[in-house]
């Protein structure tokens, strides 16, 4: 009996630290659900047929309204780290100007993405920082002065 409360309480310490060592899982983005994007066929399909396939895309490109991108991404974040990009999927679909058909349908994936060096310069600003005093008894002193009968909102002045 004392064996079986022994090995049920070291099971029951044990067991969370099984389970925190699965990852979580997201998804995001654009989810295949009936027609996958590498379905769509150059010269064949159209904008509209597309739209019915795939739905509205991620994004449309910034400089050319014939290119639409679906974009999805897989992340698995482990117990208290930062979540790391698994999988990342961008289908890029080109069409022609003229007709709206697919002219091209290209797949990238996370090996074809660029690391991109942020700029951690700040931009300069006038005055200068304020103490956690000053901000806590910066406003001491400015208050408005009690009011008199004299100066009651709505109150005619005698002349």
């Amino acid at each position: 009996m004392n064996k079986a409360v022994v090995r049920l309480a070291l099971f029951a310490a044990l067991a969370p630290l099984a389970v925190a060592c699965a990852p979580v899982v997201g998804n995001h983005g654009f989810q295949v659900v009936d027609v996958n994007p590498k379905d769509i066929v150059a010269g064949t399909d159209t904008k509209s047929t597309v739209l019915a396939q795939l739905g509205s895309p991620s994004a449309v490109s910034t400089f050319e309204d014939n290119i639409w991108y679906y974009i999805s991404q897989t992340s698995e974040r482990y117990t208290y780290n930062r979540p790391q990009v698994a999988r990342r999927t961008v289908t890029v679909i080109t069409f022609d100007k003229a007709d709206d058909k697919v002219t091209e349908v290209r797949s990238l994936g996370l090996e074809d993405g660029q690391q991109l060096a942020m700029n951690d310069r700040e931009t300069p600003t006038r005055g200068r920082q304020l103490t956690i005093l000053e901000q806590l008894l910066g406003n001491v002193g400015r208050g408005q002065l009690p009011r008199t009968d004299e100066d009651v909102p709505g109150q005619r002045r005698p002349d």
